[in-house]
């Protein structure tokens, strides 16, 4: 059972994943993700935690926020990114792979 509470904003979201270990920004760049620590294939990555919100005054208006583990980098990191018809055309497949797991 998970015991975490349900975060309601994007920056709640954040706040909970780094007082849970996860200290990595990481970025999509193409089929890579890109932190400090480095650079590594997207499809290597586990992802721990998903939370996605939808804007107040446009459900268009949707962002998603994981929990990664990078096991090739050794990292624990955070993907912030828009969602649905927002996230970056070059982002969108990596990202949806990302957040069926």
């Amino acid at each position: 059972m998970n015991t975490n509470p349900s975060p309601d904003t994007v920056s709640e979201a954040v706040e909970l994943l780094r007082a849970l270990g996860f200290d990595e920004e990481v970025e999509i760049d193409g089929k890579l993700l890109r932190c400090a620590a480095g650079a590594a294939e997207a499809d290597g990555a586990h992802v721990l935690h998903q939370f996605r919100f939808e804007g107040p005054s446009d459900p268009a208006d949707e962002a998603i926020v994981l929990g990664i583990e990078i096991p090739a980098l050794g990292v624990r990191g955070i993907v912030v990114s828009g969602y649905g018809a927002s996230v970056e055309p070059g982002s969108a497949e990596v990202l949806r792979a990302l957040a069926a797991r």
